[in-house]
């Protein structure tokens, strides 16, 4: 069979099923893309919201370690579909980028809509059929089982790409429920890059829930994350929170809890803390006090409250701020999370992303078993994946013929 008589089905419209339909279609093969909401890329748009975060600038030996135990898979991924391949590719869409001062890529416009405007308008002159309300519910037969809006379908295709997101977010359409029909190892699912819950006291979440904690330093178990984080009703999250999150949840679920430090003040010595906290504060309240003396605002002043009566000394007081405790006691559920860990075991697939246990059977994205901090990382990954699946597919109907 020649590879513009294959037709290929791609189900998950995101970034990871859309990228590997436009790379099948470019190899001139037929391709369907399933997807069980009335609109493709929800998740995309939705991540786009407060500022589309494409990839990141940083060294590629530094950015593959972002995937943690993952790191291997997922950099190898990135070898094919690099961060600057990705830049490319979204500038070829007519959506110029830039990168902000922490390294990350963004597209120029911010948002997510003018590029899945522009994608889709690509994969419609590619020829690629996208059909929503097309959830797929299983096999028979060796059939793909499709519930749609005019009845049960049935679908065999010469591939199958199966991109359909992990288990975060679900009313945006990936809900993981097709871990119980896979037939292949497939790891639970848990809340990547979520909140903690913390046990804060009513007046400090009634006054500062919302509350931005700006350029602090978050410690746990030896390992340092500089960034912003925020004070939540039910406790605390953001980007430095996520950036720990995977050992922080490991942490919650091994012991119960998982004890952070925040550095308030990351760029001041504690000696010259000490120093300015030890100068007379004459009339002034001690909330003026820390203000003056070390900068806190009155979130962070409060925040040092949160961890018990403040020290009378100033060098105890001083090493609060360096190393304010602060105790972490659950974790938000996948609802909540922006991502999730979990998923296809990534030792059930082949180089080619295909699954072992079925030939002509592709996986791609948020399914398989991986995860990374936000900061461009999680788009990364995805896009990279769909290329690979999709060369998979190239590669597969080339031997297979």
């Amino acid at each position: 069979m020649t590879q513009s008589a294959c037709l290929v089905h791609v189900i998950g419209a995101g970034p990871a099923g859309l990228m590997a339909a436009e790379t099948l279609a470019e190899a001139g093969m037929g391709v369907v893309v399933h997807e069980r909401m009335p609109s493709p890329a929800r998740k995309l748009l939705m991540a786009g919201r407060g500022g589309l975060n494409l990839t990141h600038s940083e060294p590629m030996e530094r950015f593959a370690g972002r995937y943690g135990e993952a790191s291997a898979a997922v950099g190898a991924w990135i070898g094919v579909f690099s961060p600057a391949d990705l830049t490319a590719w979204v500038e070829g869409l007519g959506q110029p980028t830039f990168v902000g001062s922490s390294g990350r890529v963004f597209p120029r416009a911010m948002k997510a809509s003018p590029l899945l405007r522009a994608w889709l308008a690509r994969l419609h002159g590619l020829g690629v059929e996208i059909r929503t309300r097309s959830r797929w519910i299983g096999w028979r037969d060796g059939a793909l089982v499709f519930d749609t809006p005019d009845g049960e379908r049935l679908e065999r295709p010469d591939a199958v790409v199966l991109a359909l997101g992990g288990a975060s977010w679900p009313r945006l359409g990936s809900d993981g429920a097709w871990a119980g029909w896979l037939g292949a190892p497939v790891a639970p699912f848990r809340p990547a890059n979520v909140g903690f819950d913390v046990d804060w006291s009513s007046m400090f979440r009634e006054r500062f829930a919302g509350q931005p904690l700006k350029g602090v330093a978050l410690t746990h178990d030896g390992r340092t994350v500089r960034g912003e984080a925020m004070i939540a009703g039910y406790g605390i999250e953001g980007g430095a929170v996520y950036a720990l999150s995977a050992q922080l949840r490991t942490a919650v679920e091994v012991q119960g809890r998982a004890d952070l430090e925040i550095d308030l003040k990351p760029d001041v010595a504690t000696g010259r803390l000490t120093e300015r906290l030890s100068r007379p504060r004459g009339k002034a309240s001690l909330s003026n006090h820390l203000r003056k003396a070390a900068g806190l605002n009155p979130v962070e002043a409060a925040l040092l409250r949160e961890a018990g009566p403040l020290p009378d000394s100033p060098a105890a007081l001083a090493r609060r701020i360096k190393a304010l405790p602060l105790r972490l006691t659950g974790v938000q559920g996948l609802e909540r999370a922006i991502s999730s860990a979990g998923g296809v075991a990534l030792d059930a697939v082949d180089a080619r992303l295909m699954l072992r246990g079925r030939p002509g059977v592709f996986v791609a994205g948020e399914m398989l078993d991986w995860e990374a901090p936000t900061g461009g990382y999680l788009l990364q990954a995805s896009f990279a994946s769909g290329v690979v699946a999709a060369r998979g597919v190239l590669d597969w109907v080339d031997i297979r013929d």
